[in-house]
Formats: C-alpha cells, structure tokens, sequence
C-alpha cells in the first residue's frame, strides 16, 4: 500500500490528502472500516470518478460499516437517486446525482430534509457542486490500465473542517502499521467526561493494547492574566504529559500502562491493556482493593520523585516535560466552577458578583496553606488529580503495589498529597461510608508515619478537609457544566453524594468563613441533597 499525505500540520489545515491503493474488494471495505469512524451527524462525502470506477462498492461498503450490518443489501441509487438508510449513530443518505441536470431538482426530492443531521454520501458531486457544503471529504477512484482488473487509486482530500480529521485518521493507521498492531480488531470503549476517545486492540493471536486518541487540544480564549481557563488550572493539552508520568510512574514500580508506540503529535498511542477488573462491584466499594489504592497513594507520597519528566517528541527524541505546580490560581479557578454553573443552572440561585468575588477571596485564603509554591517543593508530590474508582484497576496477578493499576493522569500537577487521597475516600462515583473512609484514612496515616516519625497528622488531616471540600465545589460545578453545556445528565445522579462531602468538609473549622457564606447567600446547600434533584 502506497501512501502520501500533505506536510502541513494537522491543525487548523484547509485540505489534508491521503493517497490509497485499492488492491481489490477487501481493500476497499478496509479503506471505508478506516472512515467510518471520522464520521458523524452532518457530515459530507463526495465520491467522485468515472463509471465504473468503484464509487457505489466504496459507499456499500461504507454504509455497511456505518450501520452495523456486513450483510446488508445496499443497492446504487442511480434510479432513485436518493436512498436513505438507518445508521447507529445517525441517519445515512447515499445520493446518485448522475441525472441531475440543475441543482433545484434537488429540492423535489426532498433533499433538505433528508440530509438534515445524516451523513451524506454523494456521488457525481460537479452535478450540483455549488449546493455542496465546502467542509467534506472527498474521495475521488480512478482505474489503472497497467494494474489488474480488481485494482483502483483512491484519493482522499479533507476540505475545511474535514482536513484535520483526515489527517489523523492517516496519522492512526501509519501508528498501526508501525506498530505491528494492523491487523488487530478494534472495539470502541466507552469514554468519560474528557475529549479522549479509547479502543482495545485484540490481535489475531489474542495479544490485545489499548489505542488512545487524545488530540491536541487547543487552547481556550483567555479569560485572566491573558490566559485560558485550561492554561490556569493546569490542564494538559497534548498527550504528551501522559506519555511522561506513565514512563515515570512506571520507573517509580507503579502499575501505570506501557507505552508500546505513540504518534504525539498527533495525540495517539498505543498503550498496555492493563484489563477492566477494577476496584468496585456495581456501586459498592471492594474495601479491600481501596487499602491496596490508599497504600499505593502513601507510597507515591514517601518516595523522591523528580519535578521534571521525559516525554517523547515525535522526531526520535524527547523533550523536558515539568510538572506543572497546583498553586493558588489553579485551585481557585476550579472553585468558580461552582458558583458559575451549579449555583445558578441547579440550585437555581443567581449570585450578584459581589457575593461571587466573596466567595473566591474566602476560598484562596482558606487554601494559601496548601496550594503549591516554589518555596514549599520539598512539600510536594506528584498529585494525579483523578485518582479515584473509574481510572484505578485491580491487577490480582501482581504484587504489592502492583496490583493497583494507574490511569488517567495526565492533568498531574505538583500538590499537596492529601489531594488524591481525598479523591479516593470521596469518590464521586460511588458511596465510601463514612466508618470506611475513617479506616482507610487511618491506615494511609499509619503507613506515613511509620515511614517519617516527624509525619504531621493534624495537619496533614486538615488539609483533606481543606482539599475535599475543593474538589467536592469543583465537581458539583464539573458535573452541572457536563449537563447543561456539555448535554450530559448522567452525571447529575452523582450530586446528592458530592454535596454530602461538601457538608462534610464544611464542617472542619478551617472551612468555618465558607460555611458562612453559605448560610449568607445559599442556605438550602448546608442541607442533605435529595438524591434525583
């Protein structure tokens, strides 16, 4: 297989092209197995070449990968013009404009309706070019006399929107092939809350990876300081510091995934499979899996770990990556969440900006003792920041500290360590009882102490009450923003147990100027939360 693609970049790219060679009808339905995926609601291909240049066999292959069904009968619709099919994530069109003489025909047959949030595979596009959106992907066949009969040339140009999708589509399958991991089938999991999407890789001979798509993120308007929300709360925008920490938890004996091959630039990587045993059953916590997680966190948190990390640079080599320090402007940022999502879309108060700069002014005093400083370094540890029931996973056939298997940490950052252990004992997922969380909290201080006699417990335990309230203000603005922007309710059944550990932090006397502000300006917050509000 013969491939090129443009040397552009693959941000922001007015056209990306990617040369295919179709050796016959398998190749084919591989090339439509690999565009699948790019598409989605309101999406365009155009199919252009001569008769008989295989248009209609790509499209039935297409069609077929789209809706599920290697068998179906998909007909050209070079009589009907327009065919109209039940896609599993959308509605497909497959139009033959071969008898189209004027675009207003189109019209007629209802073309407006039938498009409106399919996919729309087009061929013989120049009959009505000008009604065609600009933003589509066009893939133009042509026959090769000196190749065999079965043989066609497949062009693919990403025009507008579709560029960039092209190009990492490229990008993912050179990944594969380099890898050695073409072959394998690919199962989509489900994702989380990020912009990250994930597959299992499964090989003929069993061996299974994990393919990891987490494209360059670009960077948000700015909102303070010139800066974007993501660049002031530390947020990573590339893979590249998760490619960084895995190496070097990994380094440290930690259970993180094995990088097998990357493209970074890009945002992909294919990564160990480290299963999906986790540490829960349903909604109940497995106590003892959750000792083994607080016993992994208590070791990260007494072993010297390094400030700057390694991250690969996608020429051969690599490039400094430092972790990024959880300071003052981080934490506070995070706390707005609440105040401009939860306050006002779900406990439907409407704060004056007043009580709103209150608000964030009682916050960053109460956290100026824990937020990270360049002054406090030695203070420090590697703070995954989403260590909690989702991203850990149970390795019984592993030793120690190995059974606990480490994901999702790449917004890892320089903080206090009684950060994490809070997202642990407070997941927001699942109910942690209370004499749960004291006995676990009991032994990671245990564990601590025994390994520094000068372990100051009082303060370390009142920092998890400062951080867990935090991070329970954070969520319930994560999870209020995730239903109203981001059009995802099932994060709204979580409430009710997040707002618990925020009572719960409030009641530390080192929250009690917080706590006051809600009994000020929302009362209703200082009472249990109804499960199903």
């Amino acid at each position: 297989m013969s491939e090129l693609a443009s040397d552009t970049g693959r941000m922001n790219l007015e056209t990306s092209i990617w040369q295919r060679d179709l050796a016959g009808e398998a190749a084919t339905a591989a090339l439509a197995a690999d565009i699948a995926p790019l598409l989605g609601p309101g999406d365009l291909v155009t199919l252009s070449g001569d008769l008989g240049s295989g248009k209609t066999s790509f499209a039935r292959a297409l069609i077929r990968v789209l809706t599920g069904d290697p068998t179906l009968e998909v007909p050209s619709p070079t009589f009907t013009l327009l065919q109209l099919y039940d896609g599993e994530r959308c509605p497909i069109v497959h139009a033959d404009l071969y008898r189209i003489n004027r675009p207003e025909e189109l019209a007629d047959l209802g073309w407006d309706e039938a498009g409106e949030g399919a996919i729309v595979l087009v061929e013989w596009p120049d009959h009505a070019r000008e009604i065609l959106s600009s933003d589509r992907l066009d893939i133009a066949f042509r026959l090769d006399p000196s190749q065999p009969p079965t043989y066609r040339a497949a062009t693919l140009t990403g025009f507008g929107a579709m560029a960039e999708r092209l190009a990492n589509a490229r990008a993912l399958k050179t990944l594969l092939e380099r890898s050695g991991w073409q072959s394998a089938e690919r199962h989509f999991l489900t994702g989380d809350a990020s912009n990250r999407l994930y597959e299992r890789l499964i090989k003929p001979n069993g061996d299974r990876a994990l393919l990891m798509i987490s494209p360059p993120r670009p960077d948000g308007p700015p909102i303070r300081y010139g800066k974007s929300y993501s660049t002031i709360a530390k947020l990573a925008e590339t893979i590249h510091p998760f490619l960084a920490l895995s190496e070097g938890l990994r380094a440290h004996g930690f259970s993180a995934p094995a990088i097998f091959a990357t493209d970074p630039n890009a945002g992909l990587a294919v990564i160990e499979d480290l299963g999906g045993e986790l540490i829960v059953e349903g909604r109940e916590i497995i106590q003892e899996r959750y000792a083994w997680a607080a016993t992994a966190l208590a070791a990260l948190h007494v072993t010297p770990l390094p400030d700057t990390l390694s991250a690969p640079d996608g020429k051969g080599g690599e490039i400094p990556y430092p972790i990024p320090l959880y300071d003052i402007d981080a934490l506070a940022i995070e706390i707005e969440l609440f105040v401009d999502w939860y306050a006002p879309f779900i406990a439907g108060v409407h704060l004056a900006s007043g009580a709103k700069a209150s608000f964030v002014n009682l916050w960053r005093h109460a956290l100026q003792e824990v937020s990270a400083r360049p002054s406090a370094m030695a203070n420090l540890t590697w703070t995954l920041r989403d260590y909690h029931s989702p991203n850990i996973l149970w390795l019984p056939e592993r030793e120690g500290i190995g059974r606990v298997g480490m994901l999702d940490f790449q917004d890892c950052v320089l903080g206090h360590p009684a950060y994490d252990l809070a997202s642990l004992l407070q997941d927001a997922r699942v109910t942690v009882p209370d004499d749960v969380e004291i006995k676990l909290l009991g032994h990671y201080l245990r564990f601590r102490r025994e390994r520094d006699a000068a372990f100051d417990i009082s303060s370390f335990a009142r920092a998890y009450a400062l951080l867990g309230a935090q991070r329970a203000t954070k969520i319930l603005g994560i999870f209020a923003r995730l239903d109203r922007r981001d059009h995802k309710p099932a994060y709204l059944t979580h409430l009710p147990r997040v707002h618990t550990y925020l009572l719960k932090g409030l009641a530390h006397p080192a929250l009690a100027d917080i706590k006051l502000w809600y009994e000020t300006y929302m009362p209703a917050m200082l009472n249990p939360l109804v499960a199903g509000r």
